[in-house]
């Protein structure tokens, strides 16, 4: 299928303001309130195309807002990547060697293997380490309603639901090609209280996309007590105080690409819902890969459909 020719409706914010920030590692800066709370980690950039996140914490930092209780950390991730974003093939600079977001496991961070990404990773470890929670701001690739990917844990979707936006809330597993970040240490074990979610935003580039993740970022500080709605108001939108009805999807299956072609019977955008079960999605190879249940919602079909990673995931609404 042809990729779709979405416009660059935002303008990419210039963060070199924030390259010093105040920790010892560039472009990571935390603010304590001096009081007892919990530490809040929000990443942006971790793909380098994916500029709304940078909005949102630009529109922090642009206005002075600062922890009520315990600390706030805000951290560009990939910063390299972001650096090459060109308007002309906005596509091209999700990451420079590998994706920053597959790289969240001990044997991949503590080994020996070296890229951009993996060094980037290693020296905001730290900071991942030190959160008690996480909020990953990131977008799609269509124009579909945005996510919040919320992982299988009871915890992080009693999070997104005191969050209360978007209304989608995705219980998901993982990646075949590696360990995302909100899954990462602590915040993906059962026993911990440590939590985290990832937001897909909406589409890379529609102006509405950088809107709904600054909403999301100040919803999710003032679900933790970290600011408090009088102080988000100056910086959200007017819908900020909105309660859609929060609907959660349980993701059951992530088809990962087992050979060197695969195609999509249809032009699959996102959250379709596919009935009956054995409905055919897609052909690997000489693999068809069909519904395993009615009413099968596809999530986030993907474009960039290379062996080993994920072409898409499917769902279903939980009753």
């Amino acid at each position: 299928m042809p990729e779709p020719n979405y416009r660059v409706e935002m303008s990419p914010p210039d963060i070199g303001p924030y390259r010093r920030g105040n920790t010892g590692v560039e472009y990571v800066t935390t603010f304590d309130s001096g009081i007892a709370g919990p530490h809040v980690l929000v990443t942006a950039l971790t793909h380098g195309n994916e500029i709304c996140g940078a909005i949102a914490l630009d529109r922090l930092f642009r206005a002075n807002l600062r922890p009520r209780s315990g600390k706030l950390t805000l951290a560009f991730d990939n910063v390299a990547a972001y650096e090459s974003f060109n308007t002309r093939y906005p596509i091209a600079s999700r990451f420079v060697d590998e994706d920053f977001n597959r790289l969240w496991d001990e044997a991949t961070l503590n080994g020996s293997r070296q890229s951009v990404e993996l060094a980037r990773a290693r020296a905001l470890r730290p900071f991942v380490d030190a959160a008690d929670f996480l909020l990953d701001i990131h977008s799609m690739q269509h124009a579909t309603a945005p996510l919040m990917l919320a992982g299988t844990l009871d915890r992080s979707v009693a999070l997104a639901r005191r969050v209360g936006i978007p209304e989608l809330i995705i219980c998901d597993i993982g990646h075949a090609a590696g360990k995302r970040m909100r899954d990462y240490g602590a915040f993906g074990d059962p026993a911990s209280d440590k939590t985290a979610l990832l937001i897909e935003a909406g589409q890379h580039w529609q102006e509405r996309t950088g809107e709904i993740a600054t909403d999301v970022l100040l919803r999710f500080l003032t679900a933790l007590g970290v600011v408090t709605r009088d102080d988000a108001a100056p910086i959200g939108s007017p819908d900020l105080d909105a309660e859609p009805k929060q609907r959660v999807i349980e993701v059951t299956e992530a088809v990962t690409i087992a050979g060197d072609r695969f195609e999509f019977v249809e032009d699959f955008r996102g959250l379709e819902v596919l009935t009956p079960k054995g409905t055919l999605i897609g052909r690997d190879g000489g693999r068809e890969i069909r519904t395993p249940y009615d009413d099968c919602v596809l999530i986030m079909p993907s474009r960039r459909l290379v062996k080993g990673q994920t072409a898409v995931r499917l769902g279903r609404f939980a009753a």
